[in-house]
């Protein structure tokens, strides 16, 4: 679970060691990737743990890093992992994990080029820290902070899908028990093929249609949507009608009693787009095959980060970006039951 925003405020950000002027976007709540400036580009480095996954955690280590460098408009091309691995562990551990890397890898092109591995006491899954960087050309560069008063919103894929995946391969026996059909199960699991936004993020930025671009993990698509609000100093206003959720996400959520809104969501991306430019930045997304949604629209900020219309016709109000995320909290069930 992310540290809370004044906690980052107080313990984290104002320790950053001596400020460097090369350094164009350092720590920040909702930002996704440091930038630096190498004169002719800038360089995206961004660094984040898989903690909640198990079975698919070299996979999902290099695709949720590499979304956060694609969403600047860089494509990540340099990765290093740090492999944490439970005492004990088998070898056939270390080779599913490093083979999920090198697939991942040949997917974007890239490398690793660096990292560390090692048996680390006290562990009982294993955990990956990955580091990915890629260069952008100065006039593609698309921060989180950018969203404008009267900018659509736009979300690719459905709600969670990450988080289905992960619930469907690591809580499999527990969702069979619970009468989820197989059918559901074997899909959902797929849906970890889904995980990367690195081609439409760099379609947007290509044609420089978005303002912002943002890739929601923890805390899912509130929590994406919380984190954009926030660095851009704006409201941002939803409805969760418009908001697309797979079956398949639908019966694993409702199983578990998870809101799905709330559920890690690598494999969606997050878009602010000017009023006379989305039309054509929607054909040009479904052009090459994603699907995408207009779901709200940038406001003033009014003392709201989130105005979320349910459903049931509520409004739903967000004053606080932490969003506590739906997998992070049943897991820490699950390991307090043992």
């Amino acid at each position: 679970m992310k540290l809370r925003p004044d906690v980052l405020v107080n313990l984290v950000f104002g320790r950053v060691g001596v400020r460097d002027p090369s350094v164009v976007v350092g720590p920040a709540i909702g930002e996704d990737s440091a930038i630096i400036d190498l004169g002719g580009f800038y360089l995206v480095v961004h660094s984040d743990p898989i903690t909640g996954a198990v079975a698919s955690v070299g996979w999902l280590s290099v695709h949720v890093a590499g979304n956060d460098v694609a969403v600047r408009g860089a494509r990540p091309r340099w990765f290093l992992p740090v492999i944490l691995l439970p005492e004990g562990s088998s070898l056939d551990l270390v080779d599913s994990i490093t083979s999920q890397i090198d697939t991942a890898l040949r997917e974007l092109e890239a490398m690793v080029i660096g990292g560390h591995s090692e048996y680390t006491p006290g562990l009982d899954r294993p955990i990956i820290s990955m580091t990915a960087l890629g260069l952008v050309e100065k006039d593609k560069l698309v921060l989180t902070s950018g969203a404008r008063v009267g900018d659509y919103v736009v979300m690719t894929k459905s709600a969670a899908v990450e988080g289905t995946s992960i619930l469907a391969i690591d809580f499999e026996e527990e969702l069979s028990g619970r009468g989820v059909p197989r059918w559901v199960l074997e899909k959902a699991k797929r849906y970890s093929k889904m995980i990367s936004v690195v081609r439409e993020a760099l379609e947007l930025a290509e044609g420089r249609y978005a303002t912002s671009m943002h890739d929601p993990t923890e805390g899912g698509l509130i929590g994406g949507l919380t984190e954009v609000a926030y660095a851009s100093k704006k409201t941002i206003e939803v409805w969760e009608n418009r908001i697309p959720i797979a079956e398949e996400t639908r019966i694993i959520c409702g199983a578990l009693k998870v809101d799905p809104l709330k559920l890690i969501s690598s494999g969606v991306l997050i878009a602010t787009i000017p009023e006379g430019r989305v039309e054509e930045a929607l054909g040009r997304l479904k052009g090459v095959g994603v699907e995408v949604t207009v779901i709200g629209r940038v406001k003033e900020y009014n003392g709201s980060l989130l105005e979320l219309h349910r459903l049931d016709g509520s409004a739903e109000r967000f004053e606080e970006v932490h969003v506590e995320d739906e997998l992070m909290r049943i897991v820490s069930e699950r390991y307090r039951l043992m």
